[in-house]
């Protein structure tokens, strides 16, 4: 499964869209096709909890290491935010809805040390991703509970995952079950494997060490919601 990034350079480029709408283009990165549908993409087998015992731990650069409750992330103050969303695999889905607890709410009931300027996010199965901590403190970077008005499903990351809509989302990572706050930055699972680093939809950050990139299909291949 780590030769991903490899594959989606070799396969073909999907045509171009020529039906959407002036105004909408605008709203389109390069490279990408829009569609109505939600592709399910992701690697390993979807995790099954026992929410009695699930928790969501913070841990890393922080002046006390703390652990939530699903109850206790729910019980928060929650926020509605309508975006558009990226896929590295050449998909866009514009106007999804989600709910959840905004980032920068979270972060402000924790102890995080000022030196602390990342962010990894770990998730199951054996995930994790990392994001600049200046990159998860808009109005629309969600931990997101919902979905369209009704609860995650598990297979878009039930119970929780993060939605961090500038970046392509292999950032908003599925799943979550850690948030580790770091001096340094470090890269996380696709980072390691031949995927950009920082992730820029609008830039085409689609891979490491690849100005042109070639891009790929495959998600019309995939189940969808």
């Amino acid at each position: 499964m780590h030769d991903k990034a490899e594959r989606l350079k070799k396969a073909k480029v999907p045509a171009a869209q020529t039906a959407i709408p002036e105004e909408l283009k605008l709203r389109l990165p390069p490279g990408q096709t829009l569609t109505d549908r939600f592709p399910i993409l992701h690697e390993g087998d979807v995790p099954v909890y026992d929410l009695q015992s699930w928790r969501l731990s913070v841990f890393g650069e922080v002046g006390t290491p703390r652990s939530f409750t699903l109850d206790e992330l729910q019980s928060l103050p929650q926020t509605r935010v309508t975006c558009d969303i990226h896929c590295v695999t050449r998909w866009s889905k514009f106007d999804t809805a989600w709910e959840g607890v905004r980032f920068r709410d979270f972060l402000a009931l924790l102890d995080v040390k000022p030196e602390a300027k990342y962010v990894m996010f770990h998730a199951d199965e054996d995930y994790e991703t990392n994001v600049p901590l200046a990159d998860l403190l808009g109005d629309d970077v969600l931990m997101a509970f919902r979905y369209d008005g009704k609860p995650l499903t598990d297979k878009h990351g039930f119970p929780l995952r993060m939605v961090v809509p500038h970046l392509y989302f292999w950032k908003s990572a599925k799943w979550v079950r850690g948030i580790e706050f770091m001096k340094e930055d470090r890269p996380g699972f696709w980072e390691r494997n031949g995927f950009h680093n920082t992730a820029d939809p609008f830039r085409e950050q689609r891979f490491s060490g690849d100005a042109l990139p070639i891009p790929e299909d495959e998600w019309t291949k995939k189940e969808f919601d």
